[in-house]
């Protein structure tokens, strides 16, 4: 039998962090660090820049915010005044959550103050102010992709500790979370969704779309016309109704949330017991961000799917390179139709729209992705896709419309669409 591994009390920080904080951690009821934590904290509390991978739900928040609050204690101490720290996150929502943690660990303390900053300023007016400190960066991720080796060369130091607690390992996600995929028809997709969430109605949902559009449109629906219990959030909602959402679902025992990438990267909500890919990710780092929002901490659990059509079932080979590795789930033998009421629900014509930019959307998704061999708009069938949508013939769109000069390699593939598209028409 492989012997535990033996966990390092926050303890032994005691020199070396501020009381308060031990105090802090005490409350929250975290005794022992976690690998990351372990890693990290040794190394960033010596003021060195920090580089750290680990999988998601591994404990990086606390990783990053202790060494981050002790560095404002000593500007402190110093009267050095301004600002001291800066927290960048990808979503508001990882932003607010990150705030409330610090706010946790700042519990025992009056002389640091901390505000949330949504949105921001000037970027020129930003770089210029964060040139002229002597910073100390730390960079903290569940993936390692180009975009952030760039990041890390213009911004990092010579001298940059590089963390990976997921080096040595041979899978990129958690233990605890169980992974599957399922290959059905493009026109099934609908109602294979319909039977998970009846099977699944007593427990904790995350169902990831492509687009604003497609999450919307799915959540009215399932909402109106399958009397499912259902929340949805996107980028094109207001702050609020973000806000609201993300609130409700934390709170919730069960019930499913419709959601875009938005909702990908980390967040940490309690006890969501399955991930649904309803639309493919962009990438394999992407898939790894979205399946991290369950079996999140030591010992928890989870189950993930991912929705394939079958020309999309090569992914399968990518994910396995990047040590993800999925069983294939069998697809139930019967469905509920669910074209009458599709059928009832396309006759409100502000319905019949938003069906028409949710196809919109579902193809603008794929023509930003980066795996064209497995995700190729060339060979997919749009009636098809329409019909996903509960449209008996496929919308007239223009997928040219609205590219700007950067994207002139989709404006190729939107012009070779547009031509195949009409020699098929000249054959017929």
């Amino acid at each position: 039998m492989e012997e535990q591994k033996i966990k390092t009390k926050f303890k032994i920080l005691k020199n070396k962090i501020s009381p308060f904080i031990l105090r802090s951690l005490k409350g929250m009821a975290f005794k022992h660090m976690t690998d990351i934590q372990a890693a990290v904290l040794p190394k960033a509390l010596q003021g060195l820049d920090v580089v750290a991978t680990a999988k998601t739900g591994s404990g990086k928040t606390i990783a990053f915010l202790i060494p981050a609050i002790e560095q404002v204690m000593k500007c402190t101490e110093e009267s050095i005044r301004g600002t001291q720290c800066i927290i960048i996150s990808p979503t508001r929502e990882l932003a607010m959550q990150t705030y409330s943690v610090m706010k946790e660990l700042l519990s025992g303390h009056e002389d640091i103050t901390s505000s949330l900053v949504i949105g921001g300023e000037s970027r020129k007016k930003q770089c210029s102010e964060l040139s002229r400190e002597n910073r100390q960066t730390m960079l903290f991720s569940a993936t390692h992709s180009e975009t952030t080796e760039a990041l890390i060369k213009s911004a990092m130091k010579e001298d940059v500790q590089i963390i990976n607690t997921d080096e040595d390992n041979v899978k990129a996600t958690v233990d605890g979370l169980k992974q599957g995929y399922v290959i059905i028809q493009t026109e099934l997709r609908m109602w294979w969704l319909h039977k998970l969430l009846k099977k699944t109605r007593k427990q904790k949902v995350m169902v990831f779309f492509s687009s604003c559009k497609s999450a919307e449109f799915h959540y009215k629906f399932f909402s109106n016309y399958c009397e499912a219990s259902v929340l949805c959030i996107h980028g094109k909602m207001s702050q609020g109704d973000r806000t609201e959402m993300i609130s409700n679902f934390y709170n919730a025992q069960k019930g499913a949330l419709f959601c875009t990438d938005l909702a990908a990267r980390g967040l940490d909500i309690p006890a969501v017991d399955w991930i649904v890919q309803f639309d493919p990710p962009s990438d394999t780092n992407e898939y790894v961000h979205r399946v991290g929002r369950t079996a999140r901490g030591l010992g928890a659990a989870g189950n993930a799917v991912l929705l394939l059509r079958p020309e999309e079932k090569e992914f399968i080979v990518h994910l396995e390179e990047a040590k993800v590795f999925l069983d294939k789930y069998e697809t139930w033998g019967n469905y509920s139709n669910l074209q009458p009421m599709l059928d009832e629900a396309l006759k409100n014509e502000h319905f019949r729209q938003l069906a028409i930019e949710a196809y919109e959307g579902y193809i603008r998704a794929f023509e930003v992705k980066k795996l064209k061999n497995v995700f190729n708009l060339l060979t997919m069938d749009l009636d098809a896709v329409a019909r996903s949508f509960g449209l008996k013939e496929k919308p007239d769109v223009d997928v040219r419309v609205g590219f700007s000069k950067k994207h002139r390699p989709r404006k190729r593939i939107a012009a070779m669409l547009a031509d195949a598209a009409t020699t098929k028409r000249g054959k017929r």
